[in-house]
């Protein structure tokens, strides 16, 4: 999916027939039904599950799904569907928050850098360079060399990779927005750099950042799934999709469903926040609404 996208104004959300353009909108609307079950899951787990997700039962083990087991036991006789739906907290815990460092970080530093232009911009831009050439994994792999397993660890690896991509994205479309001619008219008013970047630049490149932010969560349960399978991310007893399907992997011939079930779990939160992204830059995005 290509992150370079016009700088459509914020206030396109607020336009008369956005809401009914949406609602015709196939991508947006299959992307957003998929991200509020994910949702929906992380959030009925903290008060309700089938079973508890930490209590082992050996005595229940690798059980086809069942009316007592939706979803069948796992090799230590826990419940799946417990463990897909605690999983899910997992998953959104690590995109939040890492999404967050990047989108906080990563816009500020692309703001500096169309706003100061100059060898405060290069700078910005050979560290964006620098950080893309370690990817969240590896860097989880350096810090957990250091600092052990966890899914602390997972979280800051898994931001600092986002910094440079908000860094990018946020000064190309600064960029743009500050070539236009009513900065001008601020900049003759006597406005300073700073209220013309709060006031004229930020708002107008929001729409961008909120696209990416739902292409970049995508990422972030991808990168930490993969964490998680290679044993550096969510650490038990905690429930992760990624471990679950680490820990199914030597039993694929005799109960080949406790893969499918974490795999499909992270295919379609991957596929939703995606599909959810994609809607939106196309509803945002002025030039593409009037092609449509």
């Amino acid at each position: 999916m290509s992150a370079s996208i016009a700088a459509p104004s914020a206030a396109a959300l607020k336009v008369p027939g956005f809401w009914r353009r949406a609602l015709h909108h196939r991508s947006f609307v299959i992307g957003a039904v998929l991200t509020l079950l994910l949702l929906l899951a992380a959030a009925v787990s903290l008060v309700w599950t089938p079973w508890s997700p930490y209590e082992m039962d050996m005595a229940s083990k690798l059980q086809k799904p069942s009316g007592a087991h939706w979803l069948g036991t796992d090799p230590f006789g826990r419940d799946v569907a417990s463990l897909l739906l605690v999983g899910a907290r997992a998953s959104i815990l690590v995109g939040v928050i890492a999404v967050g460092i990047g989108l906080t970080v990563g816009t500020a530093l692309g703001l500096l850098a169309a706003a100061r232009r100059g060898w405060v911009e290069e700078a910005i831009m050979r560290f964006s360079d620098f950080s893309l050439a370690f990817p969240a994994i590896l860097s989880a792999i350096m810090m957990t060399a250091v600092f052990g397993a966890g899914i602390v660890n997972a979280i800051v690896a898994i931001g600092i990779y986002n910094i440079p991509t908000f860094a990018r994205i946020t000064r190309a479309s600064a960029n743009a927005v500050w070539s236009r001619e009513y900065i001008a008219a601020a900049r003759a008013c006597g406005k300073g750099g700073f209220a013309i970047t709060m006031q004229h630049v930020l708002p107008n490149i929001s729409a961008v950042l909120i696209v990416q932010i739902t292409i970049r969560f995508a990422i972030a349960i991808l990168a930490e799934a993969a964490l998680s399978y290679l044993g550096l991310g969510t650490q038990p007893p905690q429930p992760s999709w990624g471990r679950m399907l680490s820990e199914a992997q030597t039993l694929m011939f005799q109960a080949p469903l406790l893969a499918v079930f974490p795999g499909m779990a992270i295919a379609l939160a991957v596929l939703g926040l995606n599909l959810l992204g994609d809607g939106l830059r196309d509803l945002l995005d002025p030039r593409l609404a009037r092609a449509r």
